[in-house]
């Protein structure tokens, strides 16, 4: 849950890793550090966010030409100054910044203090910095004492250590599914960063590493081996993200920028899978024969948060479409309960980072059974992406605000266009209803605009009017009823304002007792099949006298004479209809949280990769 930065190879080391930093702000954390060695190993750590560090930097700037430096979400310890990181230990010779946790860290720490180590924090992490100066002293060199140390830790890492008896050298490591390690490649300089947005301004040239990888890295070079001290050989991968689209640019907030960058988002995810011609769908990275769609007995659907409702939507898209069964788990609850898989079952993994560390481990439950693995997630590289036997990439660009806003529609399309695919090759989707569905699709990124076009002005109304209410309830029916999940989830992460998303049908058996002259009640109300009886739940928040906000297609009077207030989409074909009508959740939940002073791109407590269990 926190972001690593390392540069090596320029006098301004420590300032490029500062801006580093402030690109995974979005990640979230409570306090950051950095280490540079110039002669001396120097460091300056801050509770709090950036700006603390930043102040210190500018009274006693860092000179040297490498530097390490970490935004830290507190797992061990308080988020003070002392556990912040990087840790150094007693001699100052060793500097470590570290993602993940030490599972044994208190048999190694009383194991070190036996030794005579002194611990100068509360974190797991420090115990590494002590372990590389025990290798150090019985005269193994930096890149060998890292290595003994790293074998000695249980649970999943990311790491990067310094050392003063090495000066010109970063050595980092990747132990399991902690977060991600990416090695940048410049010239006379190289990096290393957690997340590609913390580099992305000086290199385009990067390598992931994988599970029990190591990297060493100086000003020219770098090479790679496995924790076992083998060589290996890595491939430079290209990412095509420009600085500029990582940064806010015209908005106030990257939430809202991307919000708004929907419209392109879903065109990106379509674009080059679509035969518009003939309504075939091809996924580049997920390939099948007929015979291998037709023997798929189920697909799980494992995901966290947002993703997890976006997996729910895809339940109702691929048991229409493609006629298989289809069950959606949380990912952090999924190896805790013995699934039933085997050889026919498919793992979908829905990940936004591909670094999720619930994913991942429900990806791992999944292979250990035998079961076939995909993944829809965004960043190319990342650890669900390569392990994947095949995978949707979003195409969707950075998403920087913790809030997933253009990750959620993007998958949303990608599970759409999955449906088709799996429809097709299982003989369920004529030619006819292919290009029909094709049509409908290359309709959504200008439907979604019209949902984005000067509406402002009626989401800020909204917020005025409700921004001091305590609680809300979001309801909806069959593919709508994660829509109102999501909305109620977008609305308290960002608003804090308490709020519930439910099965419209089940309002009566419980939550209809809270509803009072108070509560808004928002409902999605479309027209679909269940519209008759959305406005029959519409009739019964009314009879109690709930505030009725109702998201509905454009030109429903009768709905829209029922409710206080209503939010217009487009028609479009009922499987597609959850990705506009999520929009107006999202700009909702928005405006009022900027109504309330919130921090809009980073909530408090949230993170946007999920590192730890």
């Amino acid at each position: 849950m926190c972001g690593i930065v390392g540069c090596v190879g320029t006098t301004d080391a420590s300032i490029i890793v500062l801006e580093g930093l402030k690109k995974l702000e979005y990640r979230g954390y409570d306090s950051a550090g950095i280490a540079s060695l110039n002669g001396d190993l120097d460091i300056r750590r801050a509770e709090g966010k950036l700006i603390n560090l930043e102040e210190k930097l500018q009274a006693a700037p860092l000179l040297g030409r490498i530097g390490i430096g970490h935004t830290r979400w507190a797992t061990h310890g308080a988020p003070i100054e002392r556990n912040a990181h990087p840790h150094a230990d007693e001699a100052r010779a060793v500097a470590v910044v570290q993602n993940g946790i030490v599972e044994n860290f208190m048999e190694l720490r009383v194991q070190l203090q036996a030794e005579g180590h002194v611990f100068q924090s509360d974190t797991d992490t420090e115990v590494i910095t002590h372990l590389v100066d025990k290798f150090l002293a019985e005269g193994h060199d930096l890149v060998e004492a890292c290595r003994r140390a790293f074998l000695r830790l249980q649970g999943a890492h990311a790491i990067a250590v310094v050392g003063k008896s090495e000066p010109d050298k970063i050595v980092a490591a990747r132990l399991g599914n902690a977060g991600g390690v990416i090695v940048g490649l410049g010239e006379g300089k190289n990096f290393l960063a957690s997340d590609i947005p913390a580099i992305l301004a000086h290199t385009q040239q990067v390598v992931f590493l994988e599970d029990r990888e190591m990297a060493v890295i100086t000003a020219d070079t770098v090479r790679y081996q496995t924790l076992d001290g083998n060589p290996v050989g890595k491939e430079v991968k290209i990412i095509s993200w420009d600085a500029v689209s990582a940064a806010k640019g015209q908005y106030d907030y990257f939430m809202q920028k991307e919000i708004y960058e929907q419209p392109q988002s879903i065109q990106s995810t379509i674009r080059g899978r679509v035969d518009f011609t003939t309504g075939q769908i091809k996924f580049e990275e997920l390939t099948l024969t007929p015979q291998e769609a037709r023997n798929i007995d189920q697909i799980l659907i494992a995901a966290c948060g947002t993703s997890y409702h976006a997996g729910l939507v895809g339940k109702f898209i691929i048991e229409n479409l493609a006629r298989i069964k289809v069950e959606v788990d949380y990912a952090s609850e999924f190896r805790y309960r013995d699934p039933l898989i085997d050889d026919r079952t498919v793992i979908l993994t829905i990940t936004q980072s591909g670094e999720t560390v619930d994913t991942l481990a429900a990806m791992e439950e999944g292979r250990s059974k035998g079961a076939k693995l995909w993944s829809i997630v965004n960043v190319m590289g990342s650890m669900a992406h390569r392990i994947s036997d095949g995978s949707i990439l979003m195409q969707a660009g950075p998403e920087i605000g913790v809030a997933s806003t253009k990750a959620f529609t993007t998958t949303l399309t990608d599970l759409f266009m999955l449906g088709m695919y799996l429809g097709q090759l299982r003989g369920y989707l004529s030619g006819a209803e292919s290009y029909a569905l094709a049509q409908e699709l290359a309709r959504l990124p200008e439907l979604a605009g019209k949902v984005l076009a000067n509406r402002a002005n009626d989401y800020q109304k909204l917020a005025e009017l409700y921004y001091q209410q305590t609680d809300y309830l979001f309801l909806g029916r069959g593919f709508n009823f994660p829509i109102a999940l999501e909305g109620a989830l977008k609305l308290k992460e960002i608003s804090y304002i308490h709020a519930e998303g439910y099965p419209a049908g089940e309002m009566k058996h419980g939550p209809i007792a809270l509803i009072d002259d108070r509560m808004p009640v928002v409902c999605i109300a479309t027209q679909d099949h269940v519209r008759d009886k959305m406005i029959s739940q519409i009739e019964q928040v009314r009879a109690r006298d709930g505030i009725v906000i109702s998201v509905i297609n454009e030109g429903d009077e009768e709905v829209t004479q029922k409710s206080n207030h209503v939010l217009a989409i487009p028609r479009v074909h009922p499987l597609l209809t959850p990705i506009l009508a999520v929009i107006p959740l999202q700009l909702l939940a928005y405006h009022t949280a900027v109504r309330r002073g919130a921090d809009v791109d980073q909530p408090r407590n949230l993170a946007k990769s999920v590192t730890v269990e």
